[in-house]
């Protein structure tokens, strides 16, 4: 057959275009971290739009919209079954700007104002809630380790009494470095701990001492947190385990009381962060009350999934919270939260980590599952939720990777570990840091008890290996110091305040090489056989979700 030689010449550059393309393959999209797609994530997550995405707003409604509309146009899968949401019950107590509580005894009444000198709750799903001429003990630092050989509750009976309580632990009030592990706080520190605590020993009252060196931030921060509605998990018996009011006083509230009591309040509290420390009853009473307005509703835990090629049976999980605190009570102002740094900068590094694993060839093997948790300001709701009620078996998630509160800032030649000396993750972290010319170093500010305060926490307790690590404080181009301040800075003038806010101004080029150090952990992570232990000293070692190991095996799987 005779081809035409208009024909013969498509026909020849029809083979030569293939010939072409054959020999310059388009590449595919790259698996660097966007950072136009970052800014533009953090942009709207912290915009006045999303009113702070308080859960059971419609700030959380929005928020929730736009992540299940990112994972979906990332090609990801729902996570849960058909659905990119887990649904998690809670519950919402509004306690009145009304709430009291009034001290007597030697001779005196006070009466402590809501916000100024204290704030009070409580937790029970009730209306209302009071204290009737409780007796007040000084317990110390209300902590129970026999690990460390410490009760301060020993031989004393605080049942239907009311006990005032010092922040952190007495390694931090005694900067003995033989007591607990010295300055660095251990979750005994956490208010959180001190209240369970109390309630176990049948305690009606908790009166938290709050001193901003111990606590890691100003009496502003209490006031923007603890006034206006409080959330919890919603429990079967709606928290009637719990303590009747439970609260904090200001500092200068607390030497008051001291003083009401004839006590002095420095030699005190200095002899509590000594061994053989001896609960002391002050001698005063309190009456408190709170009226509450209350409300039942679901939020949810946003969760997408990126199926492993050939282990999509274990997995690998990057969370970050996607909640903040929404508006400001009045007392405090009224203004909206926006929480850009907190943590509107971590969902945007989970999206950005989410595209370049969808985007990385080959497929990993494991599978990565990523996760925008709700009531993270609330006490750790959403992923303490998701751990006892696991979308993805325990025994099979490989590690929990947490992003919260990104360092916003230039370079560092440093990445920090927050929870320094836990577990082998701390390894990966450090191969990939010396590929990228930087040095590992623990947490800035181990007093402050950081590791205790957000979402890996919750999987930590459960046994299942948990990374919580940013850039440094050595700036690259200014140093250690000049980067400390930024960070004292931020948690003096930004943190859970109205100012936390996105610019376009940001440096975000220490940032982004966070969150691709970040991608490197969890790529070296889905394509290995080991599953990380915790090292031998972690406190977390001995809760296993996972089956015994021996070097290098897999757990069994699905």
């Amino acid at each position: 057959m005779r081809v035409s030689p208009c024909r013969a010449g498509w026909v020849c550059s029809a083979i030569g275009l293939l010939a072409a393309c054959a020999g310059h393959r388009v590449p595919p999209p790259s698996t660097d971290i966007d950072e136009t797609g970052f800014r533009d994530a953090v942009r709207i997550l912290a915009s006045d739009e999303f009113e702070g995405r308080k859960p059971g707003t419609a700030g959380e409604e929005k928020t929730v919209a736009y992540l299940v509309a990112q994972f979906k146009k990332l090609g990801l899968k729902p996570g849960n079954g058909e659905s990119y949401l887990q649904p998690v019950p809670m519950v919402e107590i509004l306690a009145g700007s009304d709430a009291t509580l009034t001290v007597s005894g030697r001779g005196r009444v006070k009466s402590l104002a809501y916000a100024r000198d204290m704030v009070i709750w409580t937790k029970r799903v009730v209306p209302e809630s009071s204290l009737a001429q409780s007796e007040l003990v000084f317990v110390g630092y209300g902590i129970v380790a026999p690990e460390y050989e410490w009760n301060d509750y020993a031989q004393t009976d605080v049942r239907g009494k009311t006990v005032v309580v010092l922040i952190n632990d007495p390694g931090y009030g005694s900067k003995d470095p033989r007591v607990f592990r010295g300055n660095a706080q251990t979750y005994y520190g956490r208010w959180t701990y001190k209240v369970e605590e109390a309630a176990r020993h049948g305690a009606a009252g908790v009166l938290l001492i709050h001193d901003p060196g111990a606590a890691g931030y100003g009496w502003n921060v209490v006031v923007n947190g603890r006034t206006g509605a409080q959330l919890d998990r919603a429990t079967p018996d709606d928290n009637a385990g719990r303590a009747a009011i439970e609260g904090w006083v200001s500092a200068d509230a607390a030497r008051a009381i001291f003083g009401q009591a004839g006590l002095d309040y420095a030699a005190i509290t200095s002899a509590a962060a000594r061994p053989g420390f001896k609960p002391m009853a002050l001698g005063l009473k309190v009456d408190a009350m709170v009226h509450d307005t209350l409300r039942r509703f679901t939020s949810a835990n946003v969760i997408a999934l990126l199926p492993g090629a050939r282990r999509k049976n274990e997995y690998i999980i990057y969370g970050a919270h996607w909640d903040h605190l929404g508006r400001q009570s009045a007392e405090a102002g009224g203004a909206i939260l926006n929480g850009a740094v907190d943590n509107a900068s971590g969902v945007a590094g989970l999206l950005m980590l989410a595209q370049s694993f969808r985007r990385t060839q080959p497929v990993v093997d494991r599978s990565i599952v990523f996760i925008a948790y709700t009531g993270e300001e609330g006490g750790l709701l959403g992923s303490a939720y998701y751990v006892d009620n696991p979308v993805f078996p325990l025994r099979q998630t490989v590690a929990a990777l947490n992003l919260d509160a990104l360092h916003i800032g230039g370079p560092t030649r440093d990445f920090m570990v927050i929870g320094f000396g836990n577990s082998e993750l701390e390894d990966y972290v450090r191969d990939v840091a010396v590929l990228e010319g930087k040095e590992v170093h623990p947490d800035s500010n181990p007093e402050l008890g950081l590791y205790y305060r957000s979402a890996q926490f919750s999987f930590a307790k459960a046994g299942i290996p948990a990374l919580y690590a940013k850039g440094g404080t050595d700036d690259s181009a200014r140093g250690p110091a000049w980067g400390q301040a930024q960070v004292d800075d931020f948690t003096l003038h930004r943190y859970h305040q109205a100012s936390d806010k996105y610019s376009p101004d940001w440096d975000v080029r220490g940032t982004l090489d966070d969150l691709r150090l970040y991608y490197e952990v969890g790529n070296r992570l889905a394509r290995t056989r080991r599953f990380p232990r915790w090292f031998p000293n972690s406190e977390f070692r001995g809760s296993q979700h996972r089956a015994p190991q021996s070097p290098g095996a897999e757990p069994p799987t699905d």
